[in-house]
């Protein structure tokens, strides 16, 4: 049986050419980029030659990007280092309720510091609104943290009008980008970002990498001590290989993007249509044009997410019900909730997440036997009977 992936947001697999630039740097190219002579040298040009790539990917300063483990660390820097170095100023954080857990688990955590942090709602498509952000803003706030694209329904924030607000207040903007970079245009200083974090497994490259951008006069305190690497920001012997991974990624999704953009977008359309006229009582999550190209995310009456993801799996496709990092809970999606939804709808969720390698013959393999997988689960529901 042919296995179909269809769970792009939570991972990807590592483009050819990223493992074929990356393989020198295990081997005859290991050596370690904080020393001086031959070997460390050119393991530093390699990382400096990623820097240079992610930085002009956005439109920054190449002194203005730091490497670190992947998005979540990333968000962390991002969000307790502005915390921390400004705190004199005002202990005050916005931010909204759709968020990723490497965003909202941070806040929780620095309001037991002491920091008091403002949760906005989202519409029922999951888009907050500029005004209430703007109306939230005080004396004290010292950051903004708005997710580009939302992970599990696709989402796209108004980043820029977000960010425009922030700088005419003299608070700095931070967003998270690990969904959207190497699938949207994004350039900092048009959106008015001041921070932004990106995750390398997300756009073909390898696990366990990731960036930020800082921009030049974003008061910034490290959490990471014990050297002296990243221009003291970020401590650590550097992941050379993982970075130079990153690098060519990056570099790959750039000159594939408005080609890729436009074939996922059809591809998104069509299994979003097709399940819609096959299978009744089923709920698009997320605005229906306002969302990543390859994001489906769907809530179906009567069935629990996870049958259909279990049942689906059996068929030979991957899919899920949201986010790879709550894939072990029972509650239902935050995300889901603040749409409005219940909990039982909430529970029928399931998100396709589609990428490179999906093929036409993918999605009429996954309309064809989710509206199957529904019919058979249904006709075992009692809440379905009762209904009907």
């Amino acid at each position: 049986m042919k296995r179909i992936y269809m769970d792009y947001a939570a991972t990807t697999p590592v483009h050819p050419e990223v493992v074929k630039a990356m393989t020198p740097y295990f081997t005859e190219k290991f050596g370690n980029a904080s020393t001086i002579y031959s070997f460390g040298r050119e393991a530093k040009a390699a990382i400096e030659e990623s820097r240079d790539i992610f930085a002009k990917s956005i439109g920054a300063d190449i002194s203005e990007i730091v490497f670190t483990s992947g998005g979540t660390e990333s968000d962390n820097f991002a969000i307790i280092g502005v915390a921390y170095a400004n705190k004199k100023k005002g202990n005050h954080i916005i931010t909204c309720k759709i968020e990723h857990h490497a965003v909202l688990e941070t806040c929780h955590y620095l309001e037991k510091e002491g920091f008091k942090i403002t949760y906005l709602p989202v519409d029922k498509d999951g888009i907050v609104n500029p005004e209430d952000v703007k109306k939230a803003i005080t004396k004290e706030t010292v950051l903004i943290t708005i997710m580009f694209a939302n992970n599990e329904i696709g989402v796209i924030e108004p980043v820029k009008e977000i960010g425009k607000i922030a700088r005419e207040n003299g608070v700095f903007f931070h967003t998270d980008a690990v969904q959207a970079f190497g699938i949207l245009p994004i350039d900092v200083d048009d959106l008015n970002i001041d921070l932004l974090s990106i995750s390398s497994h997300k756009i073909y490259g390898p696990k366990g990498v990731g960036g930020i951008f800082i921009k030049k006069g974003v008061k910034m305190v490290s959490f990471v001590h014990g050297g002296e690497q990243e221009r003291k920001r970020r401590a650590g012997t550097e992941n050379v290989s993982g970075i130079v991974g990153l690098g060519k990624a990056i570099e790959i999704a750039m000159k594939e993007m408005p080609k890729e953009s436009k074939i996922l977008t059809v591809l998104r359309d069509k299994l979003i249509k097709g399940i819609m006229e096959k299978i009744s009582d089923v709920r698009l999550n997320g605005h229906p044009a306002n969302r990543l190209p390859g994001n489906v995310n769907l809530s179906i009456k009567y069935i629990e997410g996870e049958s259909m993801i279990l049942n689906l799996d059996m068929e030979g496709i991957c899919a899920s019900t949201g986010s790879a990092c709550t894939s072990g809970s029972l509650e239902p999606s935050h995300v889901l909730l603040a749409l409005g939804l219940s909990h039982e709808v909430a529970h029928g969720s399931l998100r396709f997440s589609l990428g490179k390698y999906t093929s036409e013959k993918d999605i009429e393999k996954a309309i064809t036997s989710l509206s199957k997988i529904v019919d058979r689960l249904r006709k075992l529901s009692p809440l379905y009977k009762k209904d009907k």
